[in-house]
């Protein structure tokens, strides 16, 4: 394998729902316990055939175990063309460990294959692996190419098809969308899409507009301007949200449904058709219930693109050392919370809240742009606040202007987008005022998209969205006690409540704002009068 030099920060990681189903289920269904319910699980998984000539290793019960998570579009050994993989995630659980950790793999790693004449290998990508030899084939490359010494003690593949009807099953995701996705298939090659900016319910879409372009599969499966890292963080915003959204209780409450989908909808190792496979599972995973998710960073570097301007380019490993280092860091379990820096203990809405000032370094004083913003979106509902002070390095995105519109989109589809005022669809569909302004790196004075590292300032008046329900810490800061949200170490939220609202700035998908700006931006908030 080829190694280049690191040309972008950040690693980020590829996640499917898949990942937080298998959790959910193991852990509800261990929870009602008996040999009946777990039977049950088997009529549900034999709904469709095991993944044959599969080699996985079972592990003693009790021991830690690694599953293997490919969403793809089609089942592997059934009727029709099997196609590439678009998600291939690794999950570690442990009950030694406080988190359940995830590494995903990018989908454009270079890697060779037997694609040639006579099966002669060649350079490809990694997601040809499974279209070209199955599980097994993408296992044993995993193996020899990838991480040596990976054992895999579980495959779970998802269908796209899948994926959508589990959003729909489990009541549809509230998602904090970044920015104005759109994409016409008639214009390019890639699948349409039509998704406005902010904090929304996403589904998986009935009928022909199953899994359409105003949908959660759409949505995680986006990258055609940006790139496949980028993609990576969506998809772990996305399964993040859902986790945070529908605990064990939700699924016990509606594990018959949700099982025969997933049954329907999936394929495994054998060793999950049966009740002990399982048994070993879910003993193991009733434990992990708890835990947080802990996304691992894979050293990428991307190298020159070939063919045309749509052509992807392949993704390399940093360096063989930081790519085992990813593979350590991944089995090893944790046994500590990273630090959120500056930010005080948890504490509940600012008691008992240390209070300190704002660090503002590497912010700049922008309050022009933010209060043409507020101007924009007058008569939402709300009042409306915007932070004073952003980053030096980035740029409010304005409709008028067009400065932030993806070539070869018209202008026309981001009218009203950037700012946007809109209504949030809240539990029993009851309409709550919101508006998102969405800001986007500048270079050379101009706005530069390709990063997809946007970030939202946002604003509604349902005070307790699924989103916020979980603080890491709160902070008193400027005046202002804010609500701090953080993965791993990075924050990823800080939020404000007012009497008539609630406003946050949420982090780019790949969490690149120092956590010191993130904190200063809030406490900045203040409001037009």
């Amino acid at each position: 394998m080829r190694f280049l030099p690191r040309t972008r920060g950040g690693v980020l990681w590829r996640a499917l729902l898949a990942g937080v189903v298998v959790i959910g289920f193991v852990a509800a269904t261990t929870a009602v316990a008996g040999l009946l319910q777990v039977k049950q699980v088997v009529d549900d998984l034999n709904l469709t055939k095991a993944l044959k000539n599969v080699s996985v290793q079972l592990p003693a019960s009790g021991q830690p175990q690694t599953l293997l998570l490919i969403g793809a579009d089609a089942r592997y050994g059934q009727k029709g063309q099997v196609g590439n993989t678009d998600t291939m995630l690794l999950m570690r659980i442990d009950d030694t460990s406080s988190t359940i950790n995830m590494l995903s793999i990018p989908r454009d790693l270079e890697v060779q294959l037997p694609i040639g004449a006579g099966g002669v290998m060649e350079d490809t990508k990694l997601n040809e692996a499974y279209a070209v030899g199955g599980p097994q084939l993408l296992l044993n490359t995993l193996k020899t190419q990838v991480f040596p010494g990976l054992h895999v003690n579980h495959i779970v593949v998802f269908s796209f098809a899948g994926f959508a009807k589990m959003v729909n099953a489990i009541g549809c995701v509230y998602a904090d969308v970044d920015h104005r996705y759109y994409n016409n298939t008639a214009q390019t090659d890639y699948s349409s899409i039509d998704i406005q900016p902010g904090y929304q319910q996403l589904c998986g879409g009935t009928g022909a507009n199953l899994g359409g372009p105003d949908t959660a599969l759409a949505f995680v499966r986006f990258r055609h301007t940006d790139s496949d890292e980028i993609r990576n963080a969506r998809q772990q915003d996305f399964i993040r949200w859902a986790k945070d959204e529908y605990g064990t209780s939700y699924l016990l409450d509606h594990e018959s449904t949700l099982l025969t989908i997933f049954g329907k909808n999936s394929q495994t190792d054998g060793s999950l058709h049966t009740t002990a496979g399982l048994l070993n599972l879910f003993d193991l995973a009733i434990n992990a219930d708890g835990q947080e998710l802990k996304t691992i960073q894979f050293p990428e570097a991307f190298g020159p693109c070939g063919g045309t301007a749509q052509t992807p380019c392949y993704v390399f490993a940093t360096s063989a050392q930081a790519e085992a280092n990813a593979y350590t860091e991944f089995m090893t379990p944790t046994t500590s919370v990273p630090s959120i820096g500056s930010v005080s203990a948890k504490s509940k809405h600012g008691k008992h809240a240390k209070s300190r000032s704002a660090v503002s370094a590497g912010l700049t004083a922008d309050p022009g742009d933010g209060k043409s913003q507020s101007g924009l979106v007058g008569g939402v509902g709300m009042p409306v606040y915007y932070p004073t002070k952003i980053p030096s390095n980035y740029a409010y995105c304005f409709s008028m202007s067009g400065n932030c519109v993806e070539y070869p989109n018209p202008p026309s589809e981001y009218d009203n987008s950037y700012p946007r005022k809109y209504k949030i669809n809240g539990p029993d569909n009851k309409p709550y005022a919101a508006y998102v302004f969405t800001l986007v790196p500048v270079s050379g004075g101009e706005t530069d998209m390709a990063t997809g590292e946007y970030f939202t300032v946002q604003g509604t008046t349902w005070q307790d969205p699924p989103l916020l329900a979980h603080p890491s810490a709160v902070e008193k800061v400027g005046g202002k006690t804010l609500d701090v949200y953080s993965q791993g170490g990075l924050i990823s939220t800080v939020a404000w409540h007012t009497a008539h609202g609630v406003y946050w700035i949420e982090n780019t998908l790949q969490n690149t704002i120092p956590n010191t700006q993130m904190v200063a931006m809030a406490a900045s908030f203040t409001r037009d009068v």
